[in-house]
């Protein structure tokens, strides 16, 4: 049987304090109500953690991360990427938080081996239509492909096609939601660069996304939705994206990939189809942020599907445990894998899901 094995996240922000750090940290200035200059990010992950090098090489922020990738050896590797990729100072007036990395710092992205980056999100346009363009354009020069923003409508809602010698191909859609703060006017249009906006989850917006999914498709291809939607806390799954998610497995797509939220989710496995309805933070500089404490932001997952290339079926999922130190990503400890084990159990118990340790820490899903 021929199978294609992914990595995917949940939000990866290499902008702000993160940027700081890197060999070429861009203009620090924030618009922030509280937070004035991206330094502060920095201090406070080295108050809560200890001192952070500087600069780091490109490949610091992915830490222990890189290890796994090249031990689990997934066919693509695949991201949300929150950042802007720009030396744009057009800052979007009216939002709180504004993200951008120096263009000089783009080889971070390169250096996980990231083969494309999904943009509908809420801060790809926190510095103008100009640093929109700009981040494409640093991206594609890269060779990471991108899905979910444009220089138009038509090319944000395209999918990014990611051939896998000897395999197959892998489609990936991107959309976003207002419900994760993405703003009314970013919606790309025929005549404007913007990200992929999907203004309501009603049979409608299901219909059209399903038909540009078929559109594309080709017998074996594997078909991705990558969706940012909800808001920043909560466990619960609203009903309409849990409808929505079904919708486009029962459309023909193969798997939902779910962010918005700071923290992870629960997982279903609808018709044998992968269903992540929130993959939670990955990479990010949100260290001694004080808030929220409970739900542990710090600590992520790498998600690592394996599915059949005939149909799309989840065949397996790996999940590696990881947690956010210094500005890098490291292996979560026992304990903590052993707490996200427990909350994905506890929010998948609905969902007829639960996950199993395995030796060496990774987490293993069941489904009935």
């Amino acid at each position: 049987m021929t199978t294609i094995t992914l990595f995917l996240c949940g939000d990866v922000m290499t902008g702000r304090g993160i940027d700081q750090v890197l060999p070429h940290p861009g203009d620090p200035q924030l618009h922030e109500r509280y937070v004035k200059t991206a330094e502060a990010y920095v201090e406070l992950a080295e108050e809560a953690n200890g001192p952070v090098p500087r600069p780091v090489p490109f490949a610091y922020p992915w830490g222990e991360a890189l290890a796994v990738l090249a031990a689990e050896n997934p066919d693509l590797r695949l991201a949300n990427l929150e950042t802007a990729v720009t030396q744009s100072q057009e800052w979007w007036p009216g939002k709180g938080i504004h993200y951008r990395m120096s263009p000089r710092n783009a080889p971070c992205l390169a250096a996980a081996g990231l083969q494309a980056c999904t943009l509908a999100n809420n801060h790809l346009l926190d510095w103008g239509r100009g640093g929109l363009t700009e981040t494409l354009a640093v991206l594609h020069r890269l060779g990471i492909a991108t899905a979910g923003a444009g220089a138009n409508a038509r090319q944000a809602q395209a999918p990014a096609v990611l051939p896998v010698p000897g395999k197959g191909r892998v489609l990936l859609f991107a959309a976003g939601t207002g419900s994760s703060g993405i703003p009314p006017d970013w919606e790309a249009t025929a005549g404007r660069a913007g990200v992929y906006r999907l203004s309501e989850l009603s049979m409608g917006t299901l219909r059209r996304l399903s038909e540009q999914v078929a559109a594309v498709r080709k017998p074996g291809d594997i078909a991705v939705v990558s969706l940012h939607w909800g808001g920043n806390w909560g466990y619960a799954i609203p009903p309409e994206h849990q409808a929505f998610a079904r919708g486009l497995v029962e459309a023909g797509v193969d798997l939902v990939h779910g962010h918005s939220a700071h923290h992870l989710q629960g997982i279903e496995v609808y018709r044998g189809k992968l269903i992540l309805y929130g993959c939670g933070d990955f990479l990010t500089d949100y260290e001694g942020i004080s808030g929220h404490q409970a739900f542990r932001s710090d600590l992520g997952l790498m998600y690592f599907p394996q599915l059949a290339v005939a149909d799309g079926r989840l065949l397996g999922l790996r999940l590696i445990p990881t947690r956010m130190r210094r500005l890098q990503l490291q292996r979560a400890s026992a304990q903590e894998a052993a707490w996200l084990r427990q909350v994905l159990n506890r929010e998948g118990e609905r969902l007829q899901t639960r996950v199993e340790e395995e030796p060496g820490g990774a987490l293993r899903l069941r489904w009935s």
